[in-house]
């Protein structure tokens, strides 16, 4: 639990840094192009105008990602507390980390037919997405990460 904590805390720094280096570069970033604006010319104020996009963007994919995370976050916390988490520790690994292909192929037959069940539940939409991410594919799992996130949210309401 310790060592959990402890890479809690080096991922929240990190996100931090992160964060502070962003924000530091997005203002940089913003008094360019009010710069490039106030020099006046045609080109310079579209240039200006283009360059001050860029720091919005990035405020809002900064913010989304980071919104993203604690969904994410609170739906793994959840599904720990209802023991309802995928339980990988005894599948085979490889000395990456990762589960081996056979053993995540399988894992996910297995919670496809669970999520098949039960389609419009939270927490099987949530495992489906976890076993999409082990099974290496990563689109599929963001998409029903976002369904999974949507349906908790909905079934916190009730």
């Amino acid at each position: 639990m310790s060592e959990s904590k402890g890479t809690s805390t080096k991922v929240v720094a990190t996100i931090v840094g992160i964060v502070v280096a962003l924000s530091v570069y997005f203002v940089l970033l913003g008094q360019r192009g009010i710069s490039l604006i106030q020099d006046g010319g045609a080109v310079p104020v579209v240039l200006g105008i283009a360059v001050l996009v860029l720091p919005i963007l990035g405020v809002w994919m900064v913010w989304s990602t980071i919104r993203s995370g604690f969904q994410h976050q609170h739906l793994v916390s959840r599904a720990q507390e209802e023991g309802r988490d995928l339980d990988v520790s005894d599948l085979p690994k490889m000395p990456s980390g990762r589960v081996q292909r056979d053993a995540a192929d399988a894992l996910f037959t297995e919670v496809k037919a669970e999520w098949e069940a039960d389609p419009d539940n939270w927490v099987t939409n949530y495992r489906l997405a976890r076993a999409y991410d082990y099974a290496g594919d990563r689109s599929r799992a963001r998409e029903i990460m976002k369904r999974a996130v949507a349906l908790e949210a909905v079934d916190g309401e009730r």
